[in-house]
């Protein structure tokens, strides 16, 4: 089976690397109170924490606190070095950047940021040294930042002159057959679970609650994302038309806030700060250090259906994107089908659905018709004969079972790394990706009405051509089982999600580039006019459904966005605005578009850097 592939752009190589500004990331903060505010300090200024106070904090840890240093700056100047031609190698390799504090899974976005290292880490290894790390950078006026995984494409895990608190040593996983949160005892049934820590990536949780345990937990469809990060942000995964979103299924969560206290967050405990950090975006409300997730039962199968179908004539490109959108309406609109489809302007169709619940011959009759119809129409072919296999769903995620199939993972080649390092072969193109542009947008379920299928089709057709598109039905819980809806109605998402029968997303990525460094340059007049593709076909979408309606997923949206609160959150964002206020009242988590930072013009505040 191949994974999904949705950021091939009109014909052209995926999301390229990234020049620019740096990312807002420097700001002044302070509370409500305080007319003048704070200014975060840098090492260039008088109030920089001195040797000796870097030194107290370094005891304090049961972690190592480092000095960050970036092996792409040893590269800036250089040519055809061989230490960096093998670094460069070694970036395609995310566990490679995960396990670098200084690194991150995206290098940088067109005009917007470029990836820069913190001046310190703490490798934190518990929760202490979390605490330690957070109020040292709240004594000393510091810029934090936190990572995980490290795949915002904000850039939102690293920034210069900071103190980053990395949580990628804090990787306990539990199973739990009955699970009660603190202070529930009584008030919530018992219900099976895992507890992970923040620095957990989801490859390796899946391998642990479903090749060994047996059961399912909602996760990311990519294996080297963060645990902590994702569920933060909704949540959304291959199978999440059925299992709802990650955020959806958390139970309980132990989070550092501002104030550097250590707090349980439940349905029972610090609820307004639980029902936050369901969604109310990664970094902007405390640092989470370990997340109770809710397990579910295990389907027989999981399966998929892959096929490519090219189109003759722009006729029969509309021809098929048309019976593709009553097809989904008729047959695939339910909890058994998530993942994507893409459209190229190059006129062709790239199916690469997953599904759960469905035994193989079943799976494949649902198919069979518009496979049928495919055949017999004049314009369009098939590449192959598609392709419907289907393994045992414990298998989906085991290691050892995913090798013995050519080309669909690869796996961490350095010397000791654990044989449990495999990800999706598709996924390497995200590996130091440089982002040239990456909107989203939620598709209502009003659009499949059958009077307003072809409007749809219409805007699909069109935004096609000027730039390639995926729809992610997996993000989108229109047809998904009441229950998975109600669970994920309890978070800070948009509520657009709910309603949702896709998210569209169109984006343009490239290899890995840095500035500075000779023949890794980024090329900018590429990647702007592929910035101004994808702004001409997300505006064919906007036909259809409006930009305030269709909200944007925060995790997967536009950089620019001047609206995003609105965008992100929907009406959630005055309850999320206020949870910011009393949990973080001077602004110490700062990210890119996140709560509560656009009222710091208000309290005297400035964003440089």
């Amino acid at each position: 089976m191949r994974r999904r592939d949705f950021l091939k752009g009109a014909g052209a190589v995926p999301l390229l690397p990234l020049t620019g500004r740096m990312n807002p990331g420097h700001a002044q903060s302070g509370s409500g109170n305080s007319a003048a505010g704070f200014k975060r300090v840098r090492p260039s200024d008088p109030g920089w924490p001195s040797a000796s106070a870097w030194d107290g904090l370094r005891k304090r840890l049961k972690g190592e606190l480092i000095t960050v240093r970036s092996p792409l700056d040893a590269c800036v100047g250089k040519t055809a070095d061989p230490a960096c031609a093998q670094l460069f190698k070694d970036l395609r390799n995310p566990y490679f950047i995960s396990d670098h504090a200084a690194l991150t899974q995206t290098l940088g976005w067109t005009d917007a940021w470029t990836t820069k290292p913190s001046a310190y880490a703490v490798a934190a290894e518990n929760t202490a040294d979390v605490a330690a790390a957070v109020n040292f950078a709240r004594e000393h006026r510091l810029r934090l930042v936190i990572k995980g995984g490290g795949h915002s494409y904000f850039g939102n895990s690293s920034a210069p002159d900071s103190l980053l608190i990395w949580t990628r040593r804090m990787n306990a996983i539990a199973l739990h057959d009955a699970f009660v949160g603190e202070g529930c005892v009584g008030r919530v049934a018992p219900r099976a679970a895992v507890s992970v820590g923040a620095g957990c990536l989801w490859g390796h949780v899946y391998n642990a609650v479903v090749t060994k345990a047996g059961r399912y937990v909602q996760g990311g469809g990519c294996m080297t994302v963060g645990v902590a990060g994702l569920v933060q942000s909704g949540g959304f995964g291959s199978f999440s038309k059925n299992y709802g979103t990650a955020a959806g299924s958390l139970l309980e969560a132990e989070v550092v806030t501002a104030d550097g206290q250590v707090r349980i967050a439940n349905a029972c405990t610090n609820a307004d700060l639980f029902w936050s950090l369901k969604g109310g975006g990664g970094g902007s409300l405390g640092v989470v250090t370990r997340l109770t997730l809710e397990t579910h039962d295990l389907p027989e199968f999981f399966g998929a259906c892959f096929a490519t179908i090219r189109a003759a004539s722009d006729t029969a490109f509309r021809e098929i994107i048309g019976r593709l959108v009553s097809f989904y309406a008729e047959s695939l609109a339910n909890p058994h089908w998530g993942e994507q489809i893409a459209l190229r302007p190059n006129r062709t169709v790239e199916i690469a659905m997953v599904f759960q619940g469905l035994a193989p011959d079943r799976a494949r009759a649902v198919w069979q018709p518009f496979f049928d119809w495919v055949a017999r129409t004049s314009g369009l072919s098939l590449d192959a004969p598609p392709n419907i296999p289907a393994i045992p769903a414990r298998s989906f995620w085991d290691p050892d079972a995913l090798r013995k199939v050519p080309g669909l993972v690869l796996s961490d080649d350095r010397p000791g790394a654990s044989p449990d390092n495999v990800f999706w072969a598709s996924n390497q193109r995200e590996a130091a990706q440089y982002l040239h542009a990456y909107q989203s947008a939620w598709l209502p379920a009003a659009l499949l009405e059958k009077d307003q299928q072809s409007r749809l089709a219409d805007a699909l057709h069109a935004a096609a051509r000027h730039w390639g598109l995926g729809l992610h039905f997996n993000k989108g819980l229109a047809g998904a089982p009441v229950a998975a809806v109600a669970r994920a109605r309890d978070t800070a998402m948009n509520p657009a999600a709910l309603d949702a029968f896709a998210l569209v997303i169109i984006a343009s990525n490239g290899e890995p580039v840095y500035p500075g460094i000779p023949g890794r340059e980024p090329d900018l007049a590429v990647a702007r006019s592929r910035v101004q593709a994808v702004e001409r076909a997300m505006a064919e979408i906007y036909r259809v459904v409006s930009k305030r309606e269709a909200g944007a997923y925060v995790s997967e949206s536009n950089y620019f966005d001047t609206a995003w609160q609105e965008s992100y959150w929907g009406s959630n964002y005055p309850r999320l605005f206020a949870i910011k206020r009393k949990y973080d009242p001077d602004g110490l988590f700062f990210v890119h578009n996140g709560v509560g930072t656009e009222d710091w013009s208000r309290d005297g505040f400035t964003r440089t850097g």
